[in-house]
């Protein structure tokens, strides 16, 4: 049931931006993981084997049987929020969506030829309409992005993983790549929530959106910005071990920690990048093909160095001492895996060892 982005207007006055490209509102971060996931051994491979056998048409036919397709019969009001999304995100063909049971409030785009959303009853029941309009912008960006063919893919290996799990070399490699398309995952999630607040265009209903994803529906009971103070509190918090501990929490997810996703949300909406697009300076798809890969590398590059730089977490902290060139590179490990720098420095301060202000002695925890 593909028809025209034309057909309807925004129910309500929004910016819309012609032609605009996934670039616009890519996390850099993506562009990184995706540019990593291209180059793993063997993953060309396996992907183009797997875009010819996925079963993408009984897939389609399994929706279609078995959960309610979005037309203006049924969902109607999401129906009118998707056409809203294309219209606004300049997406030629309007996606079908199917409304699927399941009390788990979640949204997918996936699909090879074209993109299929699908979301759950547990979303629907759960969001309000701006709140739900978001999430339905974040799911058209997954189309415009082209994100649904590797989401297929992760889809269809992490099935394939609990299959051979007997076979140990047959597991490690499915896995190998599993792990990899989850990471860039993860930080496509970023690229979809800007997408969603491109759409929405209303920062509240976005991070309303997310803390009711987090914690339910207890608006009531919930704050935005002790919402947000969690996630600065996780990214800073401990030493090495926490920050090992976060990897491992984070390496099963298909999605990143919803207090991250708001934070980072929060303050790209506040940017100078996001003033500029909403005043309509953005590129533009039919400039695409002259991107340079290059230029793209090097705003990866850049935005990491700049996360290693500026971030609190004392992993990164710690990268970024080794790239500073920091000295006694095994005491400072110890210290971090310990948390006992802070400690040594006071004790250092206290026997004279510190500095003539005592700047050696400033007493943080998990600082170097």
């Amino acid at each position: 049931m593909t028809e025209s982005m034309h057909e309807k207007s925004p129910s309500r006055r929004r910016r819309r931006f012609p032609g605009i490209s996934s670039r616009a509102y890519e996390h850099p971060a993506d562009r990184s993981a995706l540019v990593a996931l291209r180059k793993l051994a063997g993953f060309d491979t396996v992907f183009k084997a797997l875009s010819g056998l996925l079963p993408e048409r009984s897939l389609r036919l399994l929706y279609l049987s078995d959960s309610v397709r979005v037309s203006d019969d049924q969902f109607a009001h999401l129906q009118g929020m998707l056409r809203d999304a294309c219209y606004i995100l300049d997406l030629a063909k309007v996606p079908q969506m199917y409304v699927r049971q399941d009390p788990q409030p979640n949204a997918m785009c996936i699909g090879l030829d074209e993109p299929l959303i699908v979301v759950t009853t547990g979303l629907v029941e759960l969001l309000d309409e701006e709140e739900m309009r978001a999430v339905v912008g974040h799911e058209v960006g997954h189309a415009l992005s082209g994100h649904s063919v590797y989401r297929t893919v992760l889809l269809f290996l992490t099935g394939l993983a609990l299959k051979v799990a007997w076979i140990p070399l047959g597991n490690v490699a499915v896995m190998a790549i599993v792990t990899a398309l989850r990471e860039w995952f993860r930080k496509s999630e970023l690229s979809a929530d800007r997408a969603g607040l491109l759409v929405g265009q209303d920062i509240r209903a976005s991070m309303r959106g997310l803390m009711k994803i987090a914690g339910g529906n207890h608006l009531h009971e919930m704050n935005v910005d002790a919402f947000l103070a969690q996630a600065d509190e996780y990214e800073k918090a401990g030493d090495l071990r926490d920050s090992v501990l976060k990897i491992m929490n984070l390496l099963p997810r298909s999605h990143p920690f919803t207090t991250v996703r708001a934070a980072e949300l929060k303050k790209w909406s506040e940017s100078r990048d996001f003033q500029r697009l909403m005043d309509g300076h953005y590129p533009r798809r039919d400039e695409d093909k002259d991107t340079s890969v290059t230029d793209s590398f090097r705003e990866s590059a850049a935005h990491y160095a700049d996360t290693v730089r500026t971030s609190k977490d004392p992993l990164l902290k710690f990268v970024g001492d080794i790239a500073g060139g920091a000295g006694d590179l095994g005491g400072r490990l110890r210290d971090r895996f310990t948390g006992t720098a802070g400690q040594d420095r006071g004790a250092a301060r206290d026997t004279g060892d510190g500095g003539p202000d005592g700047s050696e002695g400033s007493g943080e925890p998990g600082r170097a």
